[in-house]
């Protein structure tokens, strides 16, 4: 098994699709190692990409907001994406680019072991529950696959662009918050 150092090497030098071209810093994912929940987004945007961070840019503040509303801090949470370079002008990443990518995505769950996943957004909805999966039907719903409780929601770069989605947003970190202490008090990790 590969520690998160050694995967971040690889991201490093993976030329497995054409995002690595154009990229100025890979963004790998950060957080606690040993996290109970770990955030995955679709993909760096322009901010992530200058800085090689995930969730910097006004989407990233949104989700900090997020996180401290319901009094967790970022620090105690990991957050990565389906993708870890940024696709051309923010487009969202294809079928390919996934591909070449999401087995990085799935040993970081094999070694952080998270007990909850937030998928944000449509794309790591897809990826990581069920290739048939809406976001706008189905967000806000549990699902329990491979002993982790799952919640997808909306993508912070959404709710920027749409008000109306604030509400169920932040509705969705309560929900969090709520699983979360249920499995603390259940003994989970």
């Amino acid at each position: 098994m590969y520690t998160l150092n050694q995967l971040n090497g690889f991201v490093k030098n993976c030329s497995k699709c054409d995002l690595y071209k154009e990229r100025n810093h890979t963004v790998f994912g950060q957080g606690n190692e040993n996290a109970d929940i770990m955030f995955v987004g679709e993909g760096p945007g322009y901010y992530e990409d200058v800085e090689g961070v995930a969730f910097v840019g006004p989407a990233g503040g949104l989700l900090t907001k997020a996180l401290n509303h319901i009094g967790i801090k970022r620090e105690d949470v990991y957050i990565a994406n389906i993708v870890k370079c940024r696709p051309p002008n923010n487009r969202n990443p294809l079928k390919e680019e996934m591909a070449a990518c999401i087995q990085y995505l799935r040993y970081q769950f094999k070694i952080i072991k998270p007990e909850i996943i937030v998928c944000l957004g449509a794309i790591a909805s897809v990826n990581i529950i069920d290739s048939s999966f809406k976001i706008s039907k189905q967000r806000g719903k549990w699902i329990h696959k491979k002993n982790v409780w799952i919640l997808p929601t909306f993508h912070p770069a959404a709710v920027l662009r749409d008000s109306a989605k604030e509400e169920p947003f932040f509705s969705d970190f309560l929900e969090i918050k709520r699983k979360h202490e249920e499995l603390i008090t259940s003994g989970g990790k």
